[in-house]
């Protein structure tokens, strides 16, 4: 079990070793990775790395647990700051395309959780899914959601974000904005500069609209009405 410090030093330097530890399994992989790789690019000693940590698996285990936690945390914090359910979907689209461009190890490392930690791997995705259908149940309560089944839909959008996400964030694109270099790991800012066509999160803005314009649709009562 891992020990939570008891100082302000102490929480730094676990969150250092973490920090690191993320960015070795997403670069190496689990297998690859290995606690003298981490604690040399941590600069600690390994004596330091046992006070938080027990072991490789535990450390991997909660790179994952805070990934989770950092990635809904940015997600509610833009989606809760409008009233509007419909508004708050953008909001936190945006907020998870731009968590995946400053943090493309989300997406390696949690794929990875899925062999080494599986239990974890599908805490990670019942975290998100139980925070979505608190909300899209709320949305429904106030009427600002169409006639639909809140835990469903919840995962159906997360498969959205998550593939659109994979697609137009993660893959560095080549020409025509194909993918190029499947099996490279990229970093911050990969692909091409932000332009009239591309957000800082790195969507284009014909890509957003459109997955926003389906996701609309199927949520909006107004739409569901005119079309029944």
């Amino acid at each position: 079990m891992s020990s939570l410090p008891r100082t302000a030093r102490g929480s730094r330097t676990r969150a250092k070793i973490l920090q690191v530890a993320t960015e070795v399994f997403a670069a190496r992989g689990f297998h690859d990775a290995s606690i003298v790789k981490i604690t040399e690019a941590a600069d600690v000693g390994q004596g330091t790395f046992y006070l938080y940590f027990s072991s490789k698996q535990e450390i991997f285990e909660e790179v994952v647990k805070d990934l989770n936690s950092r990635v809904r945390q940015a997600m509610f914090e833009a989606s809760s700051a409008e009233t509007d359910r419909l508004a708050a979907e953008r909001a936190g689209f945006r907020a998870f395309f731009r968590f995946t461009a400053e943090n493309p190890a989300l997406y390696r490392v949690i794929r990875q959780a899925e062999f080494v930690a599986p239990d974890v791997f599908r805490l990670h995705y019942e975290r998100i899914a139980a925070g979505y259908v608190a909300g899209l149940r709320s949305a429904q309560q106030h009427g600002q959601l169409a006639d639909v089944d809140p835990e469903v839909t919840a995962w159906a959008l997360m498969g959205i974000g998550e593939l659109v996400g994979m697609r137009w964030v993660l893959w560095p694109r080549g020409t025509g904005g194909t993918a190029a270099g499947a099996g490279a790991v990229p970093g911050p800012g990969t692909g091409p500069e932000p332009s009239a066509g591309v957000a800082p999160d790195g969507v284009p803005t014909h890509v957003f609209e459109a997955a926003m314009h389906l996701i609309e649709r199927a949520l909006s009562p107004t739409e569901l009405e005119g079309r029944s």
